[in-house]
Formats: C-alpha cells, structure tokens, sequence
C-alpha cells in the first residue's frame, strides 16, 4: 500500500516582530539592568548584561524576522512577554484556531472534505493544555468523525506524526488523516536572555495523509522511506510543567523556558541527522544526484547548510534547500512542512525529496518522498 501527502496548509499570524524591533526592546531592558544593578556590577557581585543586534542574530541563525499571536506586550520593556485574553471553555480555544485554519487550507489542497478524515494527530512541541487532547477539539470544531489524540516529540513532532498516520491508514485503522501542527512558541522563550530571545515564531501547519489510491490533491508526496529516531540529550530543554507550582520559588527560573547548549546540539545532532538521511537514500537507492528538493527542520541556518552539504556532496542551490526561517524564525515542528508547502510548484513527476526534522530528544526523523 503506497502512503501520500496529498495537501498542506499554512496558517501564518497576522503580526511580525523584526530582528530590530526585538533587538530595540532587548537593549532597552540591558540598559536598564545594567543601571539599576550599577553598584553590584562594580562590586563584581553582578556581571553587566551585554546587548544584541540584528546582524549577530542573522549572523548566528539566519532569522530576520517571525511571526507572532502577540506582539505589543513582547516589545514592552516591562512586559516582555506575550500575554493573551483567556477564553472561555465554550470557546474555541486558540490552538485550535489556528489548527483549524491550516487543516482547512490542508484539505482544500488535497480535494477533501471533513467527512473524508477519520483521524486527527495534534503534533508539536507544546499544548496549550494536556487534556481534552487539542486534537480532538480540532476534531469536533472540523466535523471530522473518528478518532483524534495529541503527541508531543519537539521540533520533530510533524515527521513523526505523518508516519503514526501512514501507519495507521496501513493497518486499516484509518483512511484519510490530517496531522496538524499548531505552534504557539512565542510564550516559551526567555525574551531577556541574548542567545535565545530570537529564535522562535508562531505558525500552524496541516498535512492529509491518505492511500495514493483515493489522492486527487494537485501536489501529492508519496512515501517510499522513513525512520525516526530519538536519544535522550539535556542539551535542549523546557522544564516547564504542572509540577512547577509544587516549588513556587523556581517556577519562573530561567531553566522553565527554552534552554540550549548550541554548540553541542550542532555537534552531536549534525552527524546523527546526515546519516539518517544517508540511511534511508540507501534505502531505495537514491544518491546524490536523485534528491532535487531537501525540506530540512527550519532551526538554523548553519545547520541546514551543513547537512544539505553533506546530503548533496556539493554547496546546494537556493531552491534545493529552501529557507524559510529567514522570515518565520524557528517554528518547530511546522518548519520542514512549511518549507515543503512554499516549494513544490516547480517540481516533476518522479522527483524525490527529502523531508527531515531533528531537535530536542535528540528526535530525528527522515521521509523520503517521491513528487507523483
């Protein structure tokens, strides 16, 4: 049985945050620590905080902007921060909203309809909340019938998402799928920390996973390889959980937020991810020379150029290894999907891609695609 992705969608928010605008209010709150705290940083009981600008991080990551569901309150030097308007448990919650945005535009694509899906996976970094699963509330605000639940696995969760949804339509459990990717990242980082303040953006992501046999979609993807694999690393972590209000006094710590070590995680997960790559090539004999597109996990890039490198044997052209962090930052999950859903207009019939994730766990993930 051949597995396709037979549409995507994007959901994409209607506010921006430039590098100068956040590197503005960054500084804005160094100068201000610095003065408050003057004595002590004199004293050495303090270190100075030392400020950023637009071209360290570009430099550094490639970002030049992102997206958000919030921006006045993240400028605000008092704030820093996204704050959003709590909505009631009628209501659809925001996740879900913007879920459901992108799986409407995934099923448009792909020439279905909400009765066609008999399974929704909410995969991404983070939830707005445990239960009910996000997934099921996107299930019912869509009309979808069957069944639904969450799965978390970080960057790499819409990778491996697709495959428990191949999976399932192999087994017969499932027919038509929709694996969703709703990221809301902005309220995850540590807006008054140098090296992370910049590096994530909020997006939503759908993909229809179905049997080749029933895709109609204008772009559809079969799947002819696939492995995750995961490692367990501290070098990327979030500590942030219920069992955070049991210590009141450090449930705000800066460890409860986003944290990397940057230089072993381009170290340790470089390696890993283009020999993944390299397995699943081998694997239905693909060299080089085969792969005419590589959606690689939007995190930085650095990164990305380093494995596509590797990849390909060869520095890749613009649109072999298309960037799309440039504008939306780090969106986590949702950034191999959006790269694949910006850059297939161009491709032909039995071309093969790569589309690969990698982050936090380690978790790493690598389908091999074939244009139809």
């Amino acid at each position: 049985m051949a597995v396709v992705i037979s549409g995507t969608g994007l959901f994409t928010p209607p506010e921006s945050i430039s590098n100068d605008e956040l590197v503005q209010c960054f500084n804005q709150y160094v100068e201000n620590y610095n003065e408050e705290n003057k004595q002590a940083i004199i004293n050495g009981e303090l270190e100075a905080l030392s400020p950023s600008d637009s071209a360290f991080i570009e430099k550094a990551s490639g970002i030049k902007s992102r997206y958000v569901m919030a921006k006045k309150d993240i400028l605000d030097v008092n704030i820093m921060a996204p704050r959003f308007v709590e909505r009631p448990n009628e209501a659809l919650s925001m996740q879900a909203e913007i879920g459901v945005a992108a799986a409407k535009e995934a099923l448009a694509a792909a020439n279905k309809t909400p009765a066609d899906v008999d399974l929704v996976i909410v995969a991404c970094a983070y939830t707005q909340r445990s239960y009910p699963a996000m997934a099921i509330e996107i299930q019912q605000a869509l009309g979808c019938g069957g069944w639904a639940f969450d799965m978390l696995v970080a960057c790499s969760a819409a990778t491996f998402g697709i495959i428990n949804a191949a999976n399932a339509i192999r087994s017969g459990t499932a027919k038509t799928v929709l694996v969703i990717n709703p990221e809301i990242l902005s309220p995850q980082i540590n807006y008054k920390d140098r090296d992370s303040h910049f590096i994530f953006g909020d997006v939503a992501t759908a993909s229809v996973i179905e049997d080749e046999s029933t895709a109609t979609g204008k772009h559809v993807f079969k799947i002819i390889a696939e492995q995750p694999i995961t490692q367990f690393s501290n070098n990327i972590r979030s500590n942030m959980g219920y069992t955070n209000v049991c210590t009141p006094e450090t449930s705000l710590d800066a460890d409860k937020f986003f944290i990397q070590q940057g230089r072993k995680v381009f170290k340790e997960v470089l390696p890993m991810v283009s020999q993944l790559i390299s397995e699943q090539m081998a694997k239905v004999d693909l060299k080089a020379n085969d792969i005419k597109r590589l959606y690689l996990h939007q995190a930085n890039i650095n990164m990305n150029s380093f494995i596509a490198k590797k990849v390909l044997a060869r520095e890749p052209l613009a649109n072999e290894a298309p960037i799309i962090l440039d504008e939306y930052a780090n969106t986590s999950s949702a950034g191999c999907i959006i790269a694949l859903h910006k850059n297939k207009a161009d491709l032909a019939s039995t071309d093969k891609a790569v589309l690969c994730s990698f982050g936090a766990g380690y978790s790493a993930c690598c389908l091999i695609l074939e244009y139809v």
